[in-house]
């Protein structure tokens, strides 16, 4: 968005008009006009030209939110993310914007259902699972509660992969959400920026006589900044989501082109594009590993020399009270590197002294963990970051330098202790531990769930607390009810607004209003009612994805999420077995519950395990659903490509949901509370934030499965 924040607001009459009449011309016209289409064309025109209707009423308000966030002195947040998992936009947008029924009005009078346009659109491949929805939903509520927060991610050409199903095996194929464009960005490159890779360090004095370093001889790649709206909820607030794409300084060499190498004039621009073409490339191999490092780097510098640009334009060059107003959010080890980045922009380019720059680092950053596996704790090879990032390297070794001198005053002649926290790994393979920098570059560290962040404090991270208990605190993560229920579940959106209106939709403690009509056997029959009406339409997408019909009177439980053997999908389809058993002995007796068991989720392409996890899967579903003794008394469906526009379908039509990861190992877990918010009763663990949903909901509304975390130590150790 535009940065000239000394412009006055835009008045309301630049306001364009939102009545049906309104939409209804402004869509014809950028069907005809724009898109160069008529109204038989292909469905994702008609899409297209209205999310161009509905942009033209964002916009005002997109405005006047960052001229308004871009004064001088204004604190603001931002959150750096390698995911955002947006899903669709264009009914979330029409939700927030309050123009549903307008626009459903006008294009009835086009004979189109507005449900239909809404499914034209691709989900945008901007994130894979938890981590990267959490982020999404953090956007909508901070807009949503006028929160001054600007989310900076990357704009990958091609998503994970797109999941299909072949002979009962995951098959990757790729995920080109961008194929038709995306008629929600904005271009920005005027504000495009320069992130530095390879080349070396040259060490000097100032004209002062301070030492001082240059990163010169770099490889130089050009950050084009995509802006993408974020709406609150009907309160004329735009936040923005900054993407960053990767191209060449130098497009095309004109003189390799002559020579005659026609492949080497263009590989400088196809080098530099490979850093956001692909959401978290395989980093099996070295070169993995290089994009990947690549990829956070990109993210951390280009981000935050914006950020310093947003600064300067309305201060100057005046750095003192930095610190007051700016956070940054560093979701998850993946952008831990702006730890480094931010010293190395201070120290180099703003001139800063070491003392200045920590202080202000330190006072900016805050790190949240989403992870209690050691081997997901991101380590990057030193020899790696030598090459790509040798200025940064430097930085890191003085940090822990540092650092380590006040871990030997904590703790004199520990040497244990001060191998096990410092940055840098003394292993065979010389390493640095990227969670560590960020834990020492952050006045924050949180969890996402109270057991997760006690099992860090004990843990993981118990070395770190002891030292600075003050930093470590729980922020649980959440999800927003408008995206997850006001959005996703029209019938019960509508039933819960009759009773107690729709404040709810922003404030969800008002939901307690609801309990004394829990025994009322009016408001159970259309609570039944809506439900079903949920369970036909998540029917529906079994059958046409799946080809397995899913009888409305069966209890639907459901288990998606990422394929991992932690989160035991394993054992859930161990009991699927058992039902199957159980039926064919004959022991399905009067009290039998039909049940039609559904999975879904994606394994990563290199794990091997998680794949055999899917095969046998689907091996169990066409044995169960094509034995004629089993009936409808058990189904069991596999549903590929699982994304955030199939939870949409899922979430409300589901009876049970399944959270049975191992006890001390799910983190958070945010499936769960979309499931339980639309209705759905758990089967969980007590681990990650089902403790906290079984304490709000009582023992008597939550099914308590498996061991504790104490408990499975205690396995373990025997």
């Amino acid at each position: 968005m535009n940065d000239q924040h000394n412009f006055c607001m835009l008045p309301d009459d630049e306001r364009l008009p939102s009545d049906a009449k309104a939409l209804e011309q402004d869509f014809h016209r950028y069907l005809i006009h724009h898109l160069g289409r008529f109204l038989g064309c292909n469905p994702y025109y008609q899409f297209k030209a209205l999310s161009y209707t509905l942009r033209d009423r964002i916009m005002t308000d997109w405005l006047n939110t960052w001229k308004q966030h871009s004064k001088a002195k204004q604190r603001r947040a931002f959150y750096f993310s390698m995911e955002f998992l947006i899903g669709r936009s264009l009914g979330n947008n029409l939700l927030n914007m309050g123009l549903s029924d307008q626009t459903e009005k006008a294009m009835e009078s086009f004979s189109l259902e507005l449900e239909e346009l809404e499914e034209q659109e691709h989900d945008a491949g901007l994130g894979n699972g938890g981590l990267g929805r959490l982020a999404a939903c953090f956007l909508d509520s901070c807009a949503t509660l006028k929160l001054p927060m600007l989310g900076y991610g990357l704009r990958y050409e091609y998503g994970m992969f797109r999941q299909e199903i072949e002979n009962g095996f995951q098959v990757e194929e790729p995920d080109q959400w961008l194929r038709g464009g995306y008629p929600w960005e904005l271009e920005r490159s005027e504000y495009t920026q320069v992130v530095h890779f390879g080349g070396r360090t040259e060490h000097f004095r100032d004209p002062e006589g301070h030492p001082r370093a240059r990163w010169v001889d770099t490889e130089d790649i050009l950050a084009i900044p995509y802006d993408v709206p974020v709406c609150g909820y009907r309160n004329g607030v735009i936040n923005t989501l900054r993407l960053w794409k990767s191209t060449a300084t130098d497009v095309f060499n004109l003189a390799e082109f002559n020579a005659g190498d026609y492949v080497e004039s263009v590989a400088a621009k196809n080098e530099a594009e490979h850093i956001t073409m692909v959401l978290y490339p395989n980093d099996a191999s070295e070169n993995g590993k290089a994009l990947r490092l690549k990829q956070q780097y990109f993210l951390a510098s280009a981000s935050l020399q914006d950020v310093m640009r947003q600064w300067e334009l309305a201060n100057g060059q005046d750095y003192s009270d930095f610190a007051e107003y700016h956070v940054f959010q560093l979701n998850d080890t993946h952008p831990a590197i702006s730890v480094a980045e931010l010293m190395r922009i201070l120290l180099d380019e703003k001139k800063l002294d070491w003392d200045q720059a920590w202080s202000i680092t330190r006072k900016t950053m805050a790190y949240t963990n989403h992870t209690l596996l050691p081997e997901a704790l991101e380590k990057w090879p030193v020899h790696l970051f030598e090459s790509l990032l040798p200025r940064l390297l430097e930085i890191i070794y003085e940090i822990n330098a540092r650092f380590l001198k006040e871990v030997a005053m904590r703790w004199p002649g520990d040497g244990d202790r001060r191998r096990r926290m410092s940055i840098i790994e003394e292993s065979p393979v010389k390493s640095v531990r990227m969670a560590y920098l960020a834990i020492v570059g952050s006045f924050s560290v949180n969890g996402v769930a109270d057991l997760h962040s006690n099992l860090l404090k004990k843990g993981l991270f118990r070395d770190f607390h002891e030292l600075w208990p003050e930093k470590f605190n729980n922020k649980t993560n959440g999800v927003t009810p408008r995206r997850w229920l006001a959005y996703a579940n029209p019938p019960l959106k509508r039933l819960i607004s009759s009773e107690i209106g729709d404040e709810w939709i922003c404030d969800l403690d008002r939901l307690e209003q609801l309990k004394p009509l829990a025994e009322d056997p009016d408001f159970q029959a259309r609570w039944r009612q809506a439900k079903q009406e949920n369970k036909a339409r998540l029917a529906r997408l079994v059958e046409k994805e799946c080809g397995t019909v899913f009888p409305l009177d069966s209890l639907f439980d459901v288990q998606v999420k990422r394929i991992h053997e932690y989160k035991r999908q394993l054992l859930n389809v161990l009991h699927v077995i058992h039902l199957y058993d159980r039926i064919r002995r004959g022991d399905a007796g009067p009290d039998w519950c039909n049940r039609c068991v559904l999975f879904g989720g994606k394994a990563a392409p290199g794990y091997q395990m998680a794949k055999k996890i899917i095969k046998l899967i689907n091996n169990v579903a066409e044995i169960v659903n094509g034995d004629p003794a089993v009936g409808d008394r058990l189904k069991v469906a596999f549903l590929p490509n699982y994304r955030v526009s199939s939870m949409e379908v899922i979430a409300p039509g589901t009876d049970l949901s399944e959270q049975i990861s191992t006890a001390g190992k799910e983190a958070s877990g945010t499936g769960n509370m979309k499931f339980m918010m639309n209705g759905a009763l758990t089967i969980g663990t007590y681990d990650g934030a089902n403790i906290e949903i079984l304490n709000a909901v009582g023992e008597e509304n939550f099914f308590l499965f498996g061991l504790k975390v104490e408990e499975v130590e205690a396995l373990r150790r025997h």
